[in-house]
């Protein structure tokens, strides 16, 4: 029998890695009736069950489309139960995408950090329908115990940083630092770098993060 969505909170602090929250977070999706789910805050992806779950968040990022992007609810969840029937005309780009993910159904609820939206947390679907009542209210419960879990474990928080226990990987890292090589490389602004970077990753079918890899790998001697 699989654990309530109540045993997952009270067991989030003990998902101290990488592995371990990657697991925690595959058993929470389940619990919720999802496929699968991931936390972005701001520009950053923080937290997420599966590399479908996290090419989603990448596409959104890149394509600078979908249900989470400029989405800013402090209290409904935004549905989309049928992806195709409901986006396909206004993120055709996006929609095509995430179908050859096998993606039917997407998710939003806002993070949220005391009174203030901070970030979204995402869930997919393999297969069109919407969430019942209890699995919308129990989204809610998860979205703000990882809004406050995030915040404690943040790498600049009480001196932690990546790697050590407890502290959250910063997944759009190198992304950052290949858009500072770009800017520099080409004497462009940050902001056009980004927008380059995400060209390159969409145009070669990488994620954004092989993508600044490759970029910051060539920056290295040797």
């Amino acid at each position: 029998m699989g654990s309530t969505v109540q045993e997952l909170l009270d067991s989030l602090h003990e998902a101290a890695n990488e592995e371990q929250r990657r697991a925690w977070a595959v058993t929470c999706a389940r619990s919720l009736g999802l496929g699968g789910m991931a936390v972005s805050l701001g520009q950053e992806l923080v937290w997420f069950s599966d590399k479908t779950s996290a090419r989603l968040e990448d596409l959104q990022f890149v394509l600078g489309q979908g249900p989470s992007q400029r989405f800013r609810s402090e209290t409904e969840v935004r549905e989309v139960p049928d992806l195709d029937r409901e986006l396909s005309l206004r993120w055709p780009q996006f929609v095509a995408e995430a179908e050859e993910l096998g993606i039917a159904a997407l998710f939003v609820w806002p993070v949220r950090i005391g009174a203030v939206q901070v970030g979204t947390m995402t869930g997919y679907r393999r297969t069109a329908g919407s969430l019942n009542a209890q699995q919308s209210a129990q989204g809610w419960l998860v979205a703000d115990a990882l809004a406050q879990h995030v915040l404690n474990h943040w790498p600049v928080a009480a001196g932690r940083n990546p790697g050590h226990v407890g502290a959250v990987n910063l997944h759009r890292a190198e992304v950052h630092q290949a858009t500072g090589v770009l800017s520099e490389r080409l004497g462009i602004s940050l902001a056009e770098a980004l927008d380059r970077l995400r060209a390159r990753a969409y145009a070669s079918g990488r994620s954004l993060t092989d993508t600044a890899h490759t970029i910051i790998r060539r920056e290295l001697p040797g």
